[in-house]
Parts: C-alpha cells; sequence; structure tokens
C-alpha cells in the first residue's frame, strides 16, 4: 500500500501561525501588564517612590496628608489647617509629607482631573522641592468645583510657574506619573470604621488625626 506523502508546505505554515499566535498573546500580555503596572516612580532626595511622600521640612514629627486636589473637604482643610501645619514646619516642628492620589477622577466629567493634578505635583515637586508646597496651596485657592472638568493642563502648568516651575511641559501634558499615582492611591490608609479610601486622611507619627476643625487642639495639642 503507497504511503501517503506528508504535505510538509502545510505543516510548516501551521507551525508559523501557532509560533505568530504565541508571539501576539505574549505581546499582548506584556501591554496589559505595562499598562496595570506601577508607572515611573518620581525620583527625588524628599520624596519617597515607595509611600509616594513629599517631604516638607525636616522636623522629628512625621505629619502625613493624604489629598485630593478635586476633594472639597480638602480645600477646607488646607484653608482651615494650612497656615497652623506649615508653621510647625518653618519652627522645625514636624516634617510634613504630602501624599496628592486621585479618588475623585469620576468627579470631573471624564478628564481624570485628581490623577493630573497629583502627576502636576510629582513633576513641580521633582523639578524643585521648594516649589512643592506654594504650588499645593495655589492648586487649592484655585481648586475647580466638584463635578466640573477641573482645571486644564495649561491652567495647571500656569500655576506651577506662579510658582516659580517652568519646563514640566511634557511631564504635566503626557502624565509622567499617572500611572503611579493611581498605584499610590491603593496604598493611602483607611480609618479605622471608614468604608475605603478617604480625604483628606491624617496621620500624625502613625496615627491617624480625628479632625474637629480646631488644628491648634487637633496637631498642635497632640504634639505637647
Amino acid at each position: 500500500m503507497a504511503q501517503r506523502k506528508m504535505n510538509w508546505f502545510a505543516i510548516w505554515i501551521s507551525a508559523g501561525v501557532v509560533v505568530a499566535l504565541v508571539l501576539v498573546a505574549g505581546l499582548v500580555v506584556w501591554m496589559n501588564n505595562a499598562q496595570s503596572g506601577p508607572g515611573t516612580a518620581p525620583e527625588a532626595s524628599h520624596i519617597n517612590a515607595e509611600t509616594g511622600a513629599i517631604a516638607v521640612g525636616d522636623g522629628s514629627n512625621d505629619l502625613a496628608t493624604y489629598i485630593d486636589f478635586m476633594c472639597p473637604i480638602c480645600g477646607t482643610f488646607e484653608e482651615t489647617y494650612g497656615p497652623t501645619i506649615e508653621g510647625l514646619v518653618d519652627d522645625g516642628s514636624i516634617t510634613l509629607n504630602i501624599h496628592p492620589i486621585s479618588i475623585l477622577d469620576r468627579a470631573s466629567q471624564g478628564t481624570k482631573f485628581s490623577t493630573r493634578a497629583a502627576n502636576a505635583m510629582y513633576c513641580v515637586a521633582v523639578a524643585d522641592a521648594d516649589a512643592s508646597l506654594p504650588f499645593m496651596k495655589a492648586m487649592f485657592a484655585n481648586q475647580p468645583g466638584e463635578g466640573t472638568s477641573g482645571l486644564s493642563d495649561d491652567e495647571i502648568l500656569a500655576i506651577a510657574a506662579a510658582a516659580g516651575v517652568t519646563g514640566i511641559d511634557a511631564c504635566v501634558n503626557d502624565g509622567q506619573y499617572s500611572r503611579y499615582v493611581t498605584s499610590i492611591t491603593e496604598s493611602t490608609p483607611v480609618q479605622p470604621g471608614a468604608a475605603g479610601i478617604g480625604t483628606p486622611t491624617v496621620l500624625l507619627n502613625d496615627e491617624f488625626v480625628q479632625l474637629t476643625g480646631d488644628p491648634v487642639l487637633d496637631i498642635v495639642g497632640a504634639l505637647n
């Protein structure tokens, strides 16, 4: 009985298709991992890339604030507590560790203002440590209403320029630290009894601060 001839051409074509599918699948996995990874971490001596903290001052006590630039309560917090906190930084009582996070992207009509603003905060902090606090204060002074589209990138860049930082257009426009912001937000401490991450979240020496509206009682008193 005659042996059936093997169709080597068909076999090689089939093998080539299989290899191509494997390569495509690997590329898709790699791209998905790249998209969902932690992204580029900001690098500067006063930024803790593991926690996302932007350090201002060098006091022995650690005051950590987790803020979202779209959060109206954060704006009130800055207005009420900001001067006292800045005074404690200036007199060497505390190191202020600012954590810009993004939990309110849903409240900016699809523009992801919270993430864009937090990204810009890192862009400014990397460029000039001394501009970190002035930029944050100016962002809250110009805070858009929750539910609006937020500030545009050009408006954010103008605020950065007023704080003394220019040359960060690509960092802001390209969202250089956006994936990092998303990743680091997930590490925000959750207050006992809370359903999830909230802003502002404030910790003094790793202990949650209950905000009563009285900065002297809540922060200064806790230092003494």
